[in-house]
């Protein structure tokens, strides 16, 4: 990545248990403003009409948030919170000003046509990206789930938009669990790098990770997950960028606010599971070199 600076928008005040995050939220405190400012804290809690859907005036009111804290790009990583607000994968796109491909780690596509009108939604943003955004190039979605790539299939063929799934390649749960080990995801890999087998262009990448396509063993979010393990996330990411420039990269996929445990976490196993997840993807994804055009 150009950058390694860090912007955490935080919606529902959920990384409030996380000490790494707070440590952040001390550090963006701390530094100085402007462009030139490694760690940047949004508090995007006071802006209506932001869960699940984003409407106009929610968007307008977080682009000049953005704005405000100086940033005038998509480079560096940003955190926002869980995967009501994933949404704002399109939001940060928005801003690539060149021809790029779109990397999605996510149980679930997010490929849904709109309910009403045309309001942004965490369900719906891959799809308006490839409506609206004139620089991309395609999309790969790693981990869905297998049932929902088959109806996604069925749902944008009979609206009258499977043209766009020639621009949108699915490697399904099932795809992923059959690979084993970390080491064995190389096949997977060199098809994420191969235009004739993704439709993938060599070039700039943006990668937007929702963990819950991890396994309830390294996160806990607010939605149902996929089996993907960190090693393998990490083992992807680190392939593509020997082979891409990686423009920017967003993580969301917290626990839900009102959360109370389930069967695999308590409140408190929730945040440690997560804080720890977003530590490692943090200091991984900066220690990452700048990759070759």
């Amino acid at each position: 990545m150009p950058r390694t600076n860090r912007i955490i928008q935080d919606f529902t005040g959920v990384y409030a248990e996380q000490p790494f995050m707070q440590g952040l939220r001390k550090d963006a405190v701390q530094s100085s403003a402007g462009p030139d400012a490694k760690i940047r804290w949004i508090d995007c809690s006071d802006i209506p009409g932001t869960d699940c859907y984003c409407d106009d005036e929610a968007v307008t009111a977080i682009r000049k948030q953005i704005a405000s804290a100086g940033i005038t790009d998509a480079s560096g990583i940003h955190f926002f919170d869980n995967g009501n607000y994933h949404y704002m994968s399109k939001i940060w796109t928005d801003m690539v000003q060149e021809p790029f491909s779109l990397v999605v780690f996510d149980h679930h596509p997010d490929m849904q046509a709109p309910r009403f009108g045309n309001i942004l939604s965490c369900g719906g943003w891959v799809k308006k990206v490839l409506d609206e955004n004139q620089f991309i190039n395609n999309v790969v979605i790693i981990g869905v789930a297998d049932h929902l790539v088959d109806e996604i299939r069925a749902e944008l063929s009979q609206a009258g938009d499977a043209d766009i799934l020639d621009k949108v390649t699915c490697i399904k749960e099932s795809e992923v669990r059959e690979t084993g080990t970390p080491s064995s995801f190389s096949r997977m890999r060199e098809s994420l790098r191969s235009p004739t087998e993704s439709g993938m262009t060599e070039g700039r990448i943006y990668i937007s990770i929702d963990k819950d396509a991890l396994s309830p063993t390294y996160a806990a979010t607010n939605w149902d997950q996929g089996s993907l393990d960190i090693a393998t996330l990490k083992e992807v990411i680190g392939g593509l960028a020997t082979s891409h420039k990686i423009i920017g990269v967003d993580i969301c996929g917290e626990r839900a606010r009102d959360f109370a445990g389930d069967e695999y976490h308590t409140v408190q196993e929730a945040d440690a599971l997560n804080d720890r997840i977003n530590r490692e993807l943090s200091e991984f994804l900066t220690s990452l070199a700048s990759s070759p055009t």
